[in-house]
């Protein structure tokens, strides 16, 4: 026997549409009501004969959740029809909301309906841009019920004041500090997307712009740790620093080599250099780098470790410095080191153009587990020995004119 539709049916079909949305919009709509006609699940004409008290018993359940005269619901659309054995019948075949005022007290939802349309008038009087987003999100309405006013103390702000060029301490809004800010940002950025126009011609990276970037704040600055490697060669003898991005673009000083180090320790442990620095710690935040433009004519050593990540890292940088050279990534190295490998938790498999053919001779094996399922050797695994040798080759090489980046340099 199939089920028969009940009222609880009817009332979970009906929450659905309330909890994407379309029932609570039409409250705000302009078009006009259409009733809505739910089909039933009725009885058959054999179930009447074989299961007449059931169907007897669901055809009283559907009359009494049918709306009354002190109370709004559905109606129902009735059945007829002339049996031979049964004679003349009628049951219900749909029920039938004739307005939107019926579905929303036999949810239980009159009053979240009215308090959309208030905040719905209200928010529109103060922003009319954003009618249509309020009708795309009416449960997003409701859901910041109690903090509109601040979020529209926001909204008119950088609507009077676009990219303020601050930062989000220093507004001075009533009621509104950096806390509400941050915890109300994924709606903040759709209310004001509506609002403010767009400059940047980039609609996309509008998008994914950080909120602070998007709509003209200013964030906090991008830092860079790195320290010195040549006891004589400091910046007001210091050799340990970590300074912001901008600060670091125009370093009064240059380095004759740059190395890169994923690692921190690693970074902090790097042997001495002659008139050299070691950046460490950015991962794939390498970005950071790219308006450093005194680093494109200085010789740029990249050190990770070898895993597809390792490889991705040294793919960006060459974006930015295509004069970088990789060193201690390749195969004698990493199978000199057979008993420390490890399992890279998510490898990365894309295409990596900007790899020499011996990197990506070791990043192919990686990434198609020719050697291991999920191969990774750590750098912090290579003993500093074999590190301080490579060093060595490496300004053995310096002691003639710099050349441009030819490959990866090897054990």
């Amino acid at each position: 026997m199939r089920p028969w539709t009940r009222d609880k049916d009817i009332r979970i079909r009906l929450a659905k549409k309330w909890n994407n949305g379309e029932i609570l919009a039409q409250c705000a709509g302009h078009s006009p009501f259409e009733p809505l006609r739910i089909p039933l699940k009725h009885p058959t004409a054999d179930e009447l004969i074989h299961q007449f008290d059931a169907a007897r018993t669901w055809i009283e359940h559907m009359a009494d959740h049918a709306a009354k005269q002190d109370k709004k619901g559905f109606d129902i659309e009735w059945y007829e029809f002339n049996h031979r054995a049964l004679g003349r019948n009628k049951i219900p075949k749909a029920v039938i909301f004739r307005t939107l005022d019926d579905i929303l007290s036999y949810l239980g939802k009159t009053g979240e309906a009215h308090q959309y349309q208030m905040l719905f008038k209200k928010i529109t009087d103060c922003c009319p841009e954003l009618e249509a987003l309020l009708i795309e999100k009416p449960l997003d309405v409701l859901h910041h019920a109690a903090v509109w006013d601040k979020l529209l103390a926001i909204v008119s702000y950088l609507k009077s004041n676009p990219c303020p060029q601050i930062y989000i301490r220093q507004l001075e809004i009533q009621g509104v500090d950096t806390k509400f800010i941050e915890s109300h940002k994924p709606w903040l950025v759709k209310l004001l997307a509506r609002v403010l126009p767009d400059d940047t011609g980039n609609e996309q990276a509008q998008r994914q712009a950080a909120f602070e970037a998007r709509f003209g704040f200013l964030s906090k600055p991008a830092r860079i740790r790195f320290r010195f490697l040549d006891p004589g060669f400091t910046l007001m003898g210091l050799s340990d620093l970590e300074i912001p991005v901008n600060e670091f673009n125009n370093l009064p000083i240059k380095p004759d080599t740059i190395f890169i180090v994923e690692n921190e320790i690693n970074g902090l442990a790097f042997p001495p250099f002659p008139r050299a620095l070691v950046i460490f710690g950015l991962g794939y935040s390498l970005a950071v780098l790219s308006n450093a433009h005194w680093m494109k004519e200085k010789p740029v050593l990249y050190w990770g470790d070898i895993d597809t990540h390792g490889f991705a890292m040294i793919d960006q940088i060459r974006h930015y410095f295509p004069q970088t050279r990789s060193f201690l990534m390749d195969e004698a190295t990493l199978f000199s080191h057979k008993a420390l490998w490890g399992r890279e938790p998510s490898p990365a498999n894309r295409d990596l153009p900007l790899l020499t053919a011996e990197e990506a001779l070791v990043y192919d094996a990686l990434r198609k587990n020719l050697h291991a399922p999920s191969l990774r050797l750590e750098q912090e695994r290579i003993s500093f020995t074999q590190v301080r040798r490579v060093l060595e080759d490496i300004q053995k090489s310096q002691g003639v004119r710099y050349q441009p980046f030819s490959g990866a340099l090897r054990l």
